[in-house]
């Protein structure tokens, strides 16, 4: 009886076991689920962004048939932008982001486009410069290639470059100038333009702007400057109409990650012409 008794008890205890392990599993596999839905809604690449925000994906990943109602629906399309947006900072989910979805889905809807120009990535890289670990952000373009296209460099920030050409005040680049009548003597008087290398621009036209670009491939060709990694990439969208925004990457848990806006600001096309200028010195 007694044995009885204690093989009883064993069955009773293993079973305890065995309720236990399936809590442990079943809390596991839920966690699992919640985890791959937290994977599926991530926005894991730059192409899904693009997408996401045109509503040619949905939030879960799948794409949408461009024959159906859904492809580029404004009703539904409302629903996923939200979700691309950083809701962790106040400048991307308040009134403003509102304004914005309000005129992406209107009756005149934009979307953006891969190849139309307006957008760019913005690269920041270690170098090492004359033996020195220097930071310095390569501005990233895309450019058609035939049938296909291209990321090309179209700029780049760099402080020593900056430093090599100051904004002086207009009062004393004027005291810097060759007299009308140089010509008259030769330009013996020449020499005044290089007595101090550090504003030799002065001389040049006011319309003159550096070409950082040049001085970048320049260092690089002398061996002055050498590639080592990349840190981080984030992107600079204008192709909306009167809107600028930045996208960039968000590694962390939940639902709101990956590839995200994480600025935005209201800019009239005029002020964003003059940016332009700067992310693309060439821009016809």
């Amino acid at each position: 009886m007694k044995a009885f008794s204690r093989f009883f008890g064993f069955l009773i205890l293993l079973a305890s076991f065995y309720k236990v392990d399936a809590q442990v599993i079943a809390g596991s596999l839920g966690d699992f689920q919640m985890d791959e839905t937290a994977l599926y809604t991530m926005t894991k690449q730059m192409s899904q962004f693009i997408s996401r925000f045109n509503y040619e994906e949905d939030q879960y990943g799948t794409k949408i048939d461009p024959k159906s109602p859904d492809y580029h629906n404004a009703d539904k399309r409302k629903t996923v932008l939200p979700l691309l947006f950083d809701m962790d900072n106040p400048r991307t989910a308040g009134s403003l982001r509102d304004y914005f979805i309000e005129d992406l889905t209107n009756k005149n809807a934009q979307n953006l486009e891969f190849l139309g120009g307006r957008w760019f990535a913005e690269v920041s890289a270690k170098f090492i410069w004359k033996g020195q670990p220097v930071d310095i952000s390569m501005i990233m373009a895309i450019e058609k290639e035939g049938l296909g296209s291209k990321w090309v460099i179209s700029n780049v920030f760099f402080n020593e470059f900056q430093q090599m050409f100051p904004q002086g005040e207009l009062a004393e680049r004027e005291k810097h100038f060759l007299h009308p009548m140089s010509h008259e003597l030769d330009f013996m008087n020449i020499y005044k333009a290089f007595k101090d290398p550090q504003i030799i621009e002065y001389y040049a036209s006011t319309k003159y702007q550096p070409d950082y670009l040049t001085l970048f491939f320049y260092e690089i060709k002398l061996g002055n400057l050498v590639f080592d990694s990349v840190d981080k990439v984030k992107f600079h969208i204008f192709q909306i109409n009167d809107w600028y925004f930045e996208v960039s990457w968000f590694n962390r848990t939940g639902y709101n990650s990956g590839w995200l806006i994480s600025n935005l600001i209201y800019l009239d096309e005029t002020e964003k012409e003059t940016l332009l200028k700067i992310y693309q010195p060439n821009r016809q």
